[in-house]
């Protein structure tokens, strides 16, 4: 099991931002900004293609999407952030369970990540 599925699942402790069926929004421990979410789908998928190819991607793509806004409102980044998926490892993916970063809390240069 993933750190990701163990951390959706209760099992490794930490900051839950925000939570819905779907979705699991946590503080990353690496932060790239002041701000800086990991929004992951529960329900393992190996990256943003596996998931795009399930039968439930548009529900768990909706609720990212929501999540997103909740925990902008919820971190005061309503007036500006990213939301970021790297994919595979090529793509700079190094927890291979789908997952989308939330940056802000800053005016973000070109480079953050």
């Amino acid at each position: 099991m993933c750190i990701f599925c163990k951390i959706a699942q209760k099992e490794i402790p930490t900051t839950v931002v925000f939570e819905n069926e779907d979705v699991i929004c946590f503080n990353d421990i690496h932060p790239a900004a002041p701000v800086h979410v990991l929004i992951v789908p529960k329900k393992h998928y190996e990256d943003a293609l596996a998931l795009t190819a399930s039968e439930d991607a548009e529900k768990v793509l909706g609720s990212v999407f929501r999540a997103a806004a909740k925990v902008a409102e919820l971190t005061g980044t309503q007036d500006g952030f990213r939301l970021i998926n790297n994919c595979r490892e090529k793509g700079g993916q190094t927890v291979m369970h789908v997952h989308f970063h939330l940056i802000g809390g800053a005016t973000l240069s070109e480079k953050i990540i």
